[in-house]
């Protein structure tokens, strides 16, 4: 069966946060786009890694959900009907500046105007721990490396490893609702804010977290998936049994470009290299924006993620309407245009 070809301006590479807002302010400047992402659900890293975890930097939200925060980015391009392309990567690109044709895994071909990569980090998943007999765990959910459901590990006894923010703020959330809490790390000391580890040492004073340090991951113990205690061990080879449900390992993400990195665009490090007031690339045509971008004096955030989306969609409306100059309103003038 062949897949007629989708015609679009705008390819946009993944479907987090500044994808999202991308499509939004592309729809703006009316620029037909689609969505395309390798996961089978919109928000990205946002959305599968965190959907629970508060976000405090974004304007005018004290405090917002990751999930909560994609739902609000969803609707917001909902008057667009914005199509979207899910659990399909990007596998090849080519073209140019104008007329570029890019394929997915799944063999759909999408003719696009211009391209807006915004990957993330790329593909991404967590770094295991060399245990014997991991998988059993991953699979019955006794070892996980991301909360989903906070509630789910109401009355557990957890093993947090790690010693970075996300294994410190998880410890203190879960704190409030598990049985108990094991803050595990082969260092006494951790890395995180002066605020975050107060709160920490509150807790441990509170009995509500214990640290076990210095010390790592040695052995897990239990039956058909079933966790019953993971074993940990000094470099002095001392051991330790505690007592468990849940094993918690936050040793961050390994993350790849993938394709991305075979489409002759410049890339270091498993970032893209743009010019900061287009966000466009080495390949012209195409625009990086988001964690995949860097510049000179670049931020990590994503509402520096939002402003780029706007850069960018600002950058190819040239490309796409080379014949009608775009005169810049605001959007409380402008309103949301009834379609692209």
């Amino acid at each position: 069966m062949t897949v007629s070809p989708i015609q679009t301006d705008v390819a946009i590479i993944g479907a987090g946060p500044t994808a999202l807002f991308a499509a939004f302010e592309c729809n703006m400047l009316k620029l037909r786009c689609v969505l395309i992402d390798a996961l089978d659900s919109i928000g990205g890293q946002c959305a599968a890694l965190y959907p629970e975890k508060p976000i405090y930097d974004i304007p005018a939200h004290p405090a917002i959900e990751g999930a909560d925060l994609i739902a609000k980015l969803e609707a917001q391009i909902a008057p667009f009907d914005v199509p979207r392309l899910l659990g399909q990567r990007v596998e090849k690109l080519a073209g140019r500046r104008g007329d570029f044709t890019l394929v997915t895994s799944t063999g759909q071909t999408i003719q696009a105007r211009a391209v807006i990569i915004a990957a993330g980090a790329g593909a991404f998943g967590p770094n295991r721990p060399p245990l014997s007999g991991l998988d059993a765990y991953e699979k019955s959910g006794a070892v996980q490396y991301y909360v989903r459901k906070r509630a789910d590990f109401t009355g557990k006894r957890i093993v947090v490893a790690g010693g970075g923010d996300s294994a410190l703020d998880w410890a203190l959330s879960l704190s409030e609702i598990a049985e108990t809490v094991y803050l595990l790390h082969r260092r006494p000391r951790f890395r995180g804010a002066p605020e975050t580890l107060a709160r920490i040492d509150a807790q441990v004073a509170a009995g509500r977290i214990e640290k076990v340090v210095p010390y790592q991951l040695h052995a897990l113990h239990g039956e058909g998936g079933n966790l019953h205690a993971v074993e940990v061990a000094t470099l002095e080879g001392e051991t330790r049994r505690l007592e468990a449900d849940t094993l918690l390992p936050f040793y961050g993400l390994s993350t790849d470009l993938g394709p991305i990195a075979t489409w002759n665009l410049d890339s270091h490090r498993n970032v893209i290299p743009v010019t900061p007031s287009t966000m466009e690339t080495s390949l012209s045509g195409t625009f990086a924006i988001g964690d995949v971008a860097t510049y000179p004096g670049k931020l990590k955030l994503i509402l520096q993620g939002f402003s780029e989306g706007a850069m960018a969609a600002h950058a190819i409306h040239p490309i796409v309407h080379p014949d009608t100059a775009l005169h810049f309103e605001y959007s409380t003038s402008k309103g949301v245009p009834t379609g692209a």
